[in-house]
């Protein structure tokens, strides 16, 4: 899993993209919701029960029931938007890198499903306007800032903050343990330890002041580790990585709750 990078200036041209790329077109969530529908059949009640054990899910509530989100999540192993998926009643998009697509077998489903495609290590603009299409269609995208899977968290990329200023989606920080070693066949040796945990935190916004210009990369900084700060609040000391030191500290570009 993958976040969307800094650049807040969005392009005029798309990239030239890769050949297995799904082509560009306007989203239209229409051509996805019965699809979705069966595989997310498949996953809840044939796979998922197959391949991870899941011990706790707490704060589901906190997800809008309806119209846009950002599921912000720390990512340790492959199987963690899968996780969030399988425990949501809502249907939900993630980004992703786009080597998924690439998966032996497998990578029929993120194409399917209509997974947004990441280009890591670049500014991938056609991703943020994905992004923020489905965000605009009143639904809810699924990203993991650092970029990468680690046990900790790294320090985040600057796209969550991006999309939450062009959009005014809430964000819903969602702090997973559990994942490493899943997904995993029932029986296995895995099986017989801890499974995965799972915490939606209370949804927040930014400043709306921050938004009455559009925010300098200075600005997409601060409040990508404001916001991780609230991520690593909801995390053991173990999986804080970069944002330990930090997590008492005023974030100053987050909207006090109402």
């Amino acid at each position: 899993m993958t976040s969307a990078s800094e650049q807040p200036v969005a392009p005029k041209r798309i990239a030239k993209r890769r050949k297995d790329a799904p082509a560009w077109q306007e989203y239209d969530h229409s051509r996805f919701v019965i699809r979705r529908k069966v595989l997310l059949g498949v996953l809840r009640y044939a796979l998922f029960p197959l391949l991870a054990k899941l011990d706790s899910v707490e704060g589901v509530e906190n997800v809008p029931k309806r119209g846009p989100a950002i599921l912000l999540i720390n990512h340790i192993a492959f199987i963690d938007p899968i996780v969030v998926m399988h425990v949501l009643p809502r249907q939900i998009v993630p980004m992703a890198k786009i080597e998924v697509y690439d998966y032996p077998v497998i990578g029929i489903a993120p194409r399917l499903w209509g997974v947004i495609p990441v280009r890591r290590g670049e500014v991938d603009r056609r991703a943020l306007r994905m992004a923020i299409q489905v965000l605009q269609a009143g639904e809810i995208v699924l990203l993991a800032p650092e970029g990468t899977r680690s046990p900790a968290l790294q320090r985040g990329k600057e796209g969550v903050a991006f999309l939450a200023s062009r959009t005014g989606a809430p964000i819903v920080p969602v702090a997973l343990d559990g994942t490493e070693g899943f997904p995993a066949l029932r029986g296995t040796k895995r099986w017989r330890g801890p499974g995965v945990q799972v915490r939606f935190g209370a949804p927040f916004r930014f400043r709306e002041d921050l938004f009455e210009k559009r925010p300098s990369r200075r600005q997409l900084r601060q409040m990508t580790d404001d916001a991780m700060c609230v991520l690593a609040r909801m995390l053991p000391p173990h999986r804080r990585g970069v944002y330990a030191d930090q997590i008492d500290r005023p974030l100053e570009t987050i909207r006090p709750p109402r």
